[in-house]
């Protein structure tokens, strides 16, 4: 399922976005960015697919194993990242519209999205060091799995940082964000009653609520699993009972932080200005020709026929034909 709407949805929203990337925006620019890292991890999952189909049985080597562990965290820290971008983007336009002008620039825009795409791939890299699968008793070979990450010296203190790093400063920054821009909305509201009618309030608190949505949704979870077990490391020795509990939390909290492939698109339609208007102009130019197909004449009906159908339905109803056109349809009957 994420595979099919998360591949399907971003392509559709990278589409969008290059249509009309002359309006392009710092808003536009993270969520683009974002969706890239999206359809990098859609590209890599079906590896993930047949691991799983084939009971927990990676087939493809210790290299795929490393790249397909590479992409899903690239995928979960670029979305954190972007997703914070997208929150001070929003921060900056709403509370200080004119003070911060120059960096919602595009440019600088640019410059902010390669030094999250540099910090990302410092914070991801290392898995490429490491190795991700291993042989088990039974003579299947596990990919990815934590167990196989327990052999890793001082691991609870490089897990914990990277919650620190990835995770907790970045929900912070997003709910600092997030009140502040409540509040100026608040007082914008209180003071002119017109302004709560704004479209542009009401796409940046949608814009925001999703955010913070997805972001607990997806990556709360996973990360808070990952600090509690880890402090529990460092206090005493977790026994087996344990141990498998947390590696089936571990499965399921993964896979609500791959939803986020699917639930990104979500933020595309409320942020992107003319997203909303173009995903609802495709689906309608779509449902047209569905519609058109179903009521084609039969094919032995005339060209003639035909034509004149088209030129009856594009008419207004009203709409009296010209001298010219009467002619002309006369000749024609003739």
């Amino acid at each position: 399922m994420i595979f099919v709407f998360g591949l399907f949805g971003n392509i559709l929203a990278l589409f969008v976005i290059h249509k009309n990337r002359r309006k392009l925006n710092s808003t536009t620019l993270y969520s683009k960015n974002l969706v890239i890292s999206d359809i990098f991890f859609a590209i890599a999952s079906p590896t993930r697919i047949v691991y799983y189909a084939l009971g927990f049985n990676w087939m493809l080597g210790e290299a795929f194993c490393r790249i397909t562990a590479l992409f899903l965290y690239i995928n979960t820290y670029a979305g954190v990242n972007f997703m914070t971008c997208l929150s001070i983007d929003r921060f900056l336009a709403v509370v200080h519209p004119h003070r911060f002008s120059r960096i919602r620039r595009v440019r600088s825009a640019k410059i902010i999205c390669i030094v999250v795409w540099l910090l990302v791939f410092l914070q991801t890299f290392p898995l490429l060091l490491m190795d991700m699968s291993n042989k088990e008793p039974d003579d299947k070979i596990t990919c990815m799995e934590y167990p196989n990450f327990e052999k890793i010296p001082n691991l609870p203190f490089m897990l914990l940082g990277a919650c620190l790093i990835g995770y907790l400063i970045p929900l912070i920054i997003i709910l600092f964000c997030y009140s502040q821009i409540s509040l100026k909305l608040f007082q914008t509201a209180k003071k002119n009653p017109l302004a709560e009618k704004s479209g542009t309030n009401k796409k940046t608190t949608n814009t925001i609520i999703l955010v913070i949505v997805v972001f607990f949704v997806c990556f709360t979870p996973y990360h808070i699993a990952i600090i509690q077990y880890m402090f529990k490391k460092l206090s005493y020795d977790p026994d087996c009972s344990e141990k498998q509990i947390f590696h089936a939390i571990l499965h399921i909290t993964v896979c609500l932080m791959n939803l986020n492939c699917c639930l990104d698109p979500l933020i595309y339609f409320f942020a992107c200005k003319g997203y909303k208007n173009q995903i609802m102009r495709i689906l309608r130019r779509q449902a047209s020709i569905s519609s058109s197909s179903a009521t084609r004449p039969a094919a032995d009906g005339s060209s003639r026929d035909i034509t004149e159908s088209q030129v009856a339905q594009c008419m207004p109803l009203n709409h009296e034909p010209s001298n010219k056109q009467r002619i002309t349809k006369g000749n024609g009957s003739k």
